[in-house]
């Protein structure tokens, strides 16, 4: 009798574990977003979407809309699209064309257990008809993976929250996990070390590890402990700093040094991408470049470990404006290492993160199961 009892009990668990085995996993990969063409009505839409998120720049929803429609982007759009055009391809803006091949890089990696799809924060592909797709293919769990190693709320933040309000219209709402950082994560640490490897034998005085910059005040709202950005708030990462971006940013710093063997004197960590008036995160990475000069530094490299793909930000603003900047302050050149965009090592990475949470997921689902099996 003893036998009968616990035979069904074992036939359950087995089918339970089948079952799981089986369970497929939809994979959203969001990266911030791209105009729809250099053309100044998209480069236009594109701004005014992206800067009018509350996430973003934080006032109060009327003077947010009047900032940005009718003050920056009306300034700013038509230079935004001469950027464009510069980095433009015939298979369409490097943040489009490199996330396409993450997507089917990662998709062919993981499996037919997972199905991968790419959407952008603003525009298109929208977060709206990526999930639609993995609704319609019936997935059993979500895991949404932001292309931002470190958290911000104005980033990773605003990706969350879009994802919640559209699920939320759903009427069957499946398990969702936000994978909210992975500034230290080993994969990622050694991938972007290895494309800085590549860059150091050659001549330099000096690395740039340049991260886009927010204002202080966005640091500071989230902060409880009313020690933030003062002394060494920063040099580890905390229960209570541990979603602050900077210190999230500087042990992402402190991790690919300590990769590469770095002393303290081989490099220095900068903030770029200032907007507006308000101090933002410092020291500013072209303030950095006067202070390579004065030190008789006339070969430095940058590297931008907030981006894991080239785009406005490090094509135009680094190599380009930054690079003249450089010269004209008196040194010789000033290098961008490239971004990881789809190369095997961030790939290999980011299947590691992603499993790492589906492993997870699968560890408390056996518990639960060897618990209900007795």
């Amino acid at each position: 009798m003893n036998q009968l009892k616990v035979e069904p009990r074992r036939q359950a668990h087995d089918s339970r574990t089948q079952s799981l085995h089986k369970k497929t996993y939809g994979c959203l990969i969001v990266n911030l977003g791209t105009p729809k063409s250099p053309g100044l009505v998209d480069v236009f839409h594109y701004l005014n979407e992206f800067l009018t998120d509350g996430r973003v720049i934080d006032l109060p929803w009327f003077q947010r809309q009047l900032l940005v429609r009718g003050g920056i982007v009306p300034l700013r759009f038509r230079q935004s699209a001469e950027q464009y055009r510069k980095l433009w391809s015939e298979q369409g803006s490097p943040l489009l064309v490199h996330g396409k091949a993450v997507r089917d890089k990662v998709q062919e990696k993981l499996g037919e257990n997972f199905k991968v799809v790419l959407a952008m924060r603003y525009q298109e592909p929208s977060v709206e008809l990526a999930l639609e797709q993995l609704r319609l293919e019936g997935v059993d769990e979500l895991i949404v993976v932001p292309m931002f190693p470190q958290y911000a709320s104005a980033t990773t933040g605003s990706v969350h929250q879009k994802v919640m309000e559209v699920i939320s219209r759903w009427q069957i709402i499946p398990h969702v996990t936000f994978i909210s950082h992975y500034f230290d994560h080993p994969a990622f640490i050694h991938a972007f070390s290895n494309r800085i490897q590549s860059y150091l034998p050659g001549e330099h005085d000096h690395l740039l590890l340049s991260f886009h910059g927010l204002p202080e005040k966005m640091i500071r709202r989230d902060d409880s402990s009313g020690k933030c950005l003062k002394g060494g708030c920063c040099e580890e990462i905390t229960k209570v700093n541990r979603f602050c971006y900077r210190a999230q940013c500087y042990a992402t710093a402190r991790a690919i040094a300590n990769e590469l063997n770095l002393s303290e004197k081989d490099y220095s960590i900068c903030f770029q991408s200032r907007l507006g008036r308000d101090p933002w995160l410092q020291p500013y990475t072209s303030d950095m470049l006067k202070s390579c000069v004065e030190k008789g530094y006339q070969n430095v490299l940058v590297a931008c470990p907030s981006f894991v793909c080239d785009c406005l930000e490090t094509t135009c603003e680094i190599s380009h404006e930054y690079g003249d900047e450089f010269k004209k302050l008196g040194g010789k050149e000033l290098k961008l290492i490239e971004g990881l965009n789809s190369d095997p090592l961030w790939i290999e990475a980011l299947c590691k993160i992603i499993t790492r949470e589906q492993q997870q997921d699968r560890q408390k689902q056996d518990g639960q199961d060897r618990f209900a099996a007795g």
